[in-house]
């Protein structure tokens, strides 16, 4: 698959200190913070089967997000075998173009998550059902392990069902995560909240688990935390509010009981968090009901920041303004994702970072 794999065709160096395929886990993973340095990013091609008419302006986000990052760190861009030169045309020489079978573009859910150990890199399998049965995923299913499969990575079968964008580490042992998207006979049927956060904890060697309310059924992911709040650093969390003098919908009270649950919360080393607020768009157009307008859902890569653009001038501003303060010494770049937005998702939801070890 080469992920990792240089400019000119090798392979980086992820192979050093990887545990080799088929080796049982030793323990002592964690799931290390997203501004981690990265080997590179994992992305998916969008599918027609999917997206029908609306693919191609969907694949153009997708390869304009793919040539940001790459300017940053490698992209490895999954794609259908029979679509790999297409994708290869729209992403352009920066992008690695891989040929391996997938449903849709969510790498965030379907790929698997990366923990660090003492024995290098490992890999989460979630068990990916389609966010609960609700759409075809037979073969983003076995996406993660076939990323696990190519970089000679361990494979961690998780005892739950669930996908990375439900889960937010701060890197020191905190977790983030909404009920309703975990909590829920789709996924974890007859499971309880407790069980959950006893798999997470082990999964990702956390202590805490800081949980929210979140909202069922309303949207594909009942609601994944990476599209409410997420760690800048150990401490500060980043919470997406609406904005200003926005009407209320399904979704306020969710945010007020997820900003009361973190003004309470203490972490993983017994501090209080400090929550910083990341309002909404308030003009985002003539956008379909789902769409998904948060700024929260950014992406950390090396040496920057990729966030979303949504064509509201002032509110675009004031949050590269703000994410030029939590991540100081990175360079903020902001992508427009009309296309992407339409389907619910994302940047955040769209990549999926493979780590250095260190």
């Amino acid at each position: 698959m080469g992920a990792c794999g240089t400019p000119d065709g090798g392979r980086a160096s992820n192979a050093a200190g990887a545990v080799p395929a088929g080796a049982k886990p030793s323990g002592g993973w964690r799931l290390p913070e997203e501004a981690h340095p990265h080997q590179a990013t994992y992305m998916a091609w969008p599918t027609r089967r999917i997206w029908g008419p609306d693919a191609d302006g969907v694949r153009a986000d997708i390869a304009r997000i793919a040539r940001t990052i790459a300017e940053f760190e490698p992209v490895a861009l999954l794609a259908n075998e029979r679509e790999v030169r297409a994708a290869r045309r729209a992403c352009g020489s920066g992008v690695e173009v891989v040929p391996v079978p997938v449903d849709d573009l969510w790498t965030r859910d379907s790929g698997p998550v990366f923990v660090l150990g003492p024995d290098g890199i490992a890999g989460v399998d979630l068990n990916f059902n389609g966010w609960g049965g609700k759409q075809e995923h037979g073969r983003d299913s076995r996406v993660a392990r076939a990323v696990l499969d190519d970089e000679r990575l361990t494979r961690i079968e998780a005892p739950i069902t669930a996908e990375g964008g439900a889960v937010e580490g701060d890197g020191r042992g905190t977790l983030m995560a909404a009920e309703s998207s975990l909590v829920n006979d789709n996924r974890n049927p007859g499971a309880s909240r407790d069980d959950i956060e006893r798999a997470l904890e082990k999964l990702f060697g956390a202590t805490t688990v800081i949980w929210v309310k979140g909202v069922k059924g309303k949207d594909i992911t009942d609601y994944h935390i990476d599209a409410l709040a997420r760690f800048s650093e150990p401490g500060v969390v980043v919470l997406s509010t609406p904005a200003a003098h926005a009407r209320p919908n399904e979704f306020t009270p969710a945010y007020r009981q997820a900003r009361g649950v973190l003004e309470r919360a203490v972490d993983a080393r017994g501090k209080r968090l400090d929550v910083v607020e990341l309002p909404e768009p308030a003009d985002i157009g003539r956008r379909g009901k789902g769409f998904l307008a948060c700024y929260v859902n950014y992406y950390v890569v090396n040496g920057g920041v990729v966030m979303p653009r949504f064509g509201d001038r002032r509110a675009d501003s004031r949050a590269a303004s703000v994410l030029r303060e939590l991540y100081p010494g990175r360079e903020v770049v902001a992508v427009p994702v009309d296309h992407l937005g339409e389907g619910g998702g994302g940047i955040h939801c769209s990549t999926q970072q493979l780590p250095k070890a260190r």
